[in-house]
């Protein structure tokens, strides 16, 4: 069993059902167990600036599942809460991304882990700071990374109950 941080996001949509929807999802796979959940977070769009502000979480899950295979379990629950991928860093629904499995390190065609852009985005590193403020990615820990980070317009809208909430509906959306 390895421990991978997943980072969760969306702007279109209800984001927060969709998230919440996801987690029960992980939650239920027979290979995952949530170990933890941050606080939910409303950040202002990276990359793509001309969009809506986006939620954004991060969850550590124990899982048995290898990082290929727990790749395309998060891109089937993406495409079960209605995903498009049309543009890069456009709105979306959902977003889940592998952050960390365990330590390794990999650069397959499909995965490259740890998240190659992780360092420099704040409204990763803030929500991965909720549970993992020390965990090492390139020789340095979040804190550090997130030190250095452009936090400006993040704010928490939720503590890290929010994914068990009246929001979260069922799984069907």
């Amino acid at each position: 069993m390895k421990t991978a941080c997943l980072g969760l996001g969306g702007n279109i949509g209800d984001p927060i059902r969709a998230m919440s929807n996801a987690l029960r999802i992980i939650a239920d796979h027979p290979a995952c167990a949530i170990s933890a959940v941050s606080r939910l977070y409303r950040t202002p769009p990276w990359g793509k600036t001309d969009q809506s502000y986006f939620f954004n979480a991060c969850v550590a899950v124990l899982t048995s599942l290898e990082p290929e295979a727990l790749l395309d379990f998060c891109l089937h629950i993406e495409r079960a809460m209605k995903r498009e991928r049309t543009e890069r860093w456009g709105p979306r629904t959902l977003d889940i991304d592998i952050l960390t499995y365990g330590e390794d390190v990999l650069e397959t065609t499909r995965l490259t882990l740890p998240h190659p852009r992780m360092t420099d985005r704040a409204f990763v590193l803030l929500p991965l700071a909720d549970f993992a403020a020390d965990l090492e990615i390139g020789g340095r820990s979040v804190n550090a990374w997130l030190s250095q980070a452009d936090k400006a317009g993040i704010e928490v809208v939720d503590n890290e109950d929010w994914w068990r909430g009246e929001r979260a509906g069922n799984a069907d959306g």
